[in-house]
């Protein structure tokens, strides 16, 4: 392996991914699933995406937010997971220093991006339930472009930061990385270079974008339990419930691998345990959301029936 160093001469070099803890044998067998969920994960959120955009009924901030999500659903798995089969396939597991560092770049950009948005619903579901009449008026157009564009810029400077500071490391011990895509902290574990500052900065803005987003998630759940239990009619209450089921699912098991996978890493070598969890957030969480968001939904069920309906009549 060539030294990779930041100096006035760049050296290009490669990493290893070790990839899925699976047998040589079972290659094939598990290419084939994961290539079967990517392409669920693709259309099933192009589906949604499609049908948002054809429904005028669905032209609203709740909607709005949800085709960016199935946006970037598909562009997250799209970061690790084409990588992934190709290696699975081609028996190779090598990938480019400049590759690793773009896919770090992409993955914390697109994983940021989802942490935001899922907080701009949670407000959404806030100001539907607990202010219906001012609703309107509060999620305007204005705000909900506002909304994005601040998860967009503040994604791209999380992003950026950390993919700076990676690529002024050097990786002289190894190039070796126990994973199935270039983790950020698989690769702080492999440099030889001093890693505090990059640890600093992860903790940092880790509470910004993790931390902070979540916790405001659940104060607003918290307004809108309450707000259901002072519900009079039983009506009204399932009626309330049943707008913020699929929302609340799609957060469970976002911020439930992330603390899986971050919050308590495995403590032995093997890594196994990490790169399962990685798997359930890279793979299987943006695969499930459209079904989630498709089966719990009645104006997603509702659009689709709309499209087929109209598909039918005009043949």
């Amino acid at each position: 392996m060539s030294c990779i160093r930041r100096n006035n001469h760049s050296i290009t070099s490669e990493f290893i991914l070790l990839g899925l803890p699976i047998q040589a044998e079972d290659q094939g067998l598990y290419s084939a699933l994961f290539l079967a969920m990517y392409l669920t994960t693709v259309l099933g959120n192009l589906l949604i995406i499609l049908l948002i955009r054809l429904d005028s009924h669905l032209h609203t901030p709740m909607y709005f937010f949800l085709s960016h999500l199935a946006f970037t659903d598909i562009s997250f798995s799209s970061v690790t997971v084409p990588k992934m089969l190709m290696n699975m396939l081609m028996n190779s597991q090598s990938i480019s220093y400049t590759g690793c560092i773009s896919q770090v770049y992409f993955f914390l950009f697109f994983a940021d991006l989802d942490s935001f948005l899922l907080t701009s619903m949670a407000y959404d579901r806030y100001v539907a339930i607990c202010h219906p009449l001012h609703y309107k008026t509060i999620m305007s157009q204005t705000l909900c472009v506002l909304l994005l564009t601040v998860s967009w810029v503040l994604s791209f400077a999380s992003a950026s930061l950390h993919t700076l500071l990676l690529a002024h490391l050097s990786f002289c011990g190894g190039n070796t990385l126990p994973h199935f895509f270039c983790d950020l902290a698989a690769l702080l574990k492999l440099s030889s270079s001093d890693t505090s500052i990059n640890e600093l900065v992860i903790f940092t803005v880790g509470v910004v974008i993790i931390t902070v987003p979540l916790i405001c998630i659940l104060v607003s759940y918290g307004y809108i339990g309450t707000t259901i239990l002072r519900t009079p009619s039983t009506k009204g209450f399932y009626k309330a419930l049943s707008t913020c089921v699929s929302h609340l699912s799609v957060v469970s098991l976002y911020y439930g691998a992330i603390i899986g996978l971050y919050f308590f890493p495995s403590t032995d070598n093997s890594n196994d345990k990490d790169v399962i969890v990685a798997v359930m957030y890279t793979v299987v969480t943006h695969m499930l959301n459209p079904f989630i968001y498709s089966l719990r939904n009645r104006d997603i069920k509702g659009a689709l029936r709309n499209m087929l309906n109209r598909r039918s009549s005009s043949q």
